[in-house]
């Protein structure tokens, strides 16, 4: 089955490229703005033989790491604190509620005002729109225990600490892996839109480039870089989730792709 569905993703794909080809070679798109996928294949080679192109990569995922990771440890810390204590749920409910529809994209302006064209502005954006995705998710967790297990420990007589590691934690992991999956993604997006938008160093500033000196074909080739960037961060991402809830019934009935 595996076998067959790989057969089905790359014919996709090959019928994908070759339509990619064939239209701009039958004039129905002008090649200046849409360049045949040959055309593309080649500038992608030039791009990954270019020592710069590898330099901008890891400067895009230097500042997607950083950012989602203190987006993880801060969403995590910041949700079980605020789900345990009644008084933290009450009082930033509103709070929450208010600040997580703001898109990231409306803080660059600030982000430049602060940081300019550093690191800094883009771990600001990334942390800002990965950290709500993991906050979210584990007050859904946490909300989740069984109040009778909860009630158990307690009767065994243990402490916060063991009640946290032996019963909110089980119940809280796969809603916060979930919410570590979509930070993973979000943390990309907004690391490239960044380095777009800011003129930070990363894959977004040489798109930039390439927009402004017309040089379509390496415009699409650093969008594809950008597209099978994302396709790794989601299957690593998956494969990170996996692992982590290896014991969970969610996980152990899902067929592996």
């Amino acid at each position: 089955m595996r076998g067959v569905n790989a057969a089905l993703g790359a014919a996709g794909l090959a019928a994908f490229l070759a339509l990619g080809e064939a239209v701009p070679r039958l004039s129905l798109v002008k090649e200046a703005y849409f360049p045949p996928s040959s055309r593309v294949a080649s500038a992608l080679a030039h791009e990954v033989s270019d020592g710069a192109f590898w330099s901008a990569l890891g400067d895009t995922l230097v500042g997607w790491a950083i950012g989602l990771a203190i987006a993880v440890g801060a969403g995590v810390a910041a949700g079980v604190l605020i789900a345990i204590v009644p008084f933290l749920r009450e009082t930033t409910a509103s709070t929450i509620e208010f600040l997580r529809p703001i898109p990231s994209v409306a803080l660059i302006p600030l982000a430049v005002l602060l940081y300019g064209t550093q690191l800094r502005s883009v771990l600001l954006l990334v942390v800002y729109a990965s950290f709500w995705q993991v906050l979210i998710q584990t007050l859904y967790g946490v909300q989740d225990v069984d109040p009778v297990a909860e009630e158990t420990a307690r009767s065994y007589g243990l402490g916060t600490w063991a009640r946290v590691r032996h019963v909110l934690w089980p119940t809280a992991l796969p809603y916060v892996m979930t919410g570590v999956r979509l930070a993973a993604a979000v943390a990309l997006i907004l690391a490239i839109t960044a380095e777009l938008a800011i003129g930070a160093p990363g894959l977004g500033q040489r798109i930039a480039v390439a927009q402004a000196s017309q040089a379509v074909p390496e415009l699409y080739a650093l969008i594809v870089v950008a597209g099978l960037l994302g396709l790794v961060v989601n299957v690593g991402a998956r494969t990170v989730e996996r692992r982590a809830l290896a014991w969970h019934q969610s996980v152990r009935g899902e067929v592996a792709v």
